[in-house]
């Protein structure tokens, strides 16, 4: 399986969204640092995922998250200000 999902960072407001095949061990990833443009945002908890059958379908649902629509849609499903 694939995935879509955001993550916050524990001491900012800062979200990251992006895709995996391993959402567990890409959150380690991000986590230990492997992300240089994240870092100073450590560390992270997933906050909310899709999953999708394909690689594909999950990018696509990633670009969404990224679009004017997706951060309404995120908003108003995580609650965020």
């Amino acid at each position: 399986m694939f995935y879509a999902y955001v993550i916050k960072s524990l001491k900012t407001t800062f979200y990251y969204k992006g895709h995996c095949e391993d959402l567990h061990l890409r959150l380690k990833q991000h986590n230990s640092g492997m992300t240089d443009s994240i870092k100073a945002y450590l560390p992270f908890e997933i906050v909310y995922f899709e999953e999708f059958e394909t690689r594909e379908k999950a990018i696509k649902r990633e670009k969404y998250f990224k679009t004017a629509a997706g951060r309404k849609f995120l908003k108003t499903k995580l609650s965020v200000s």
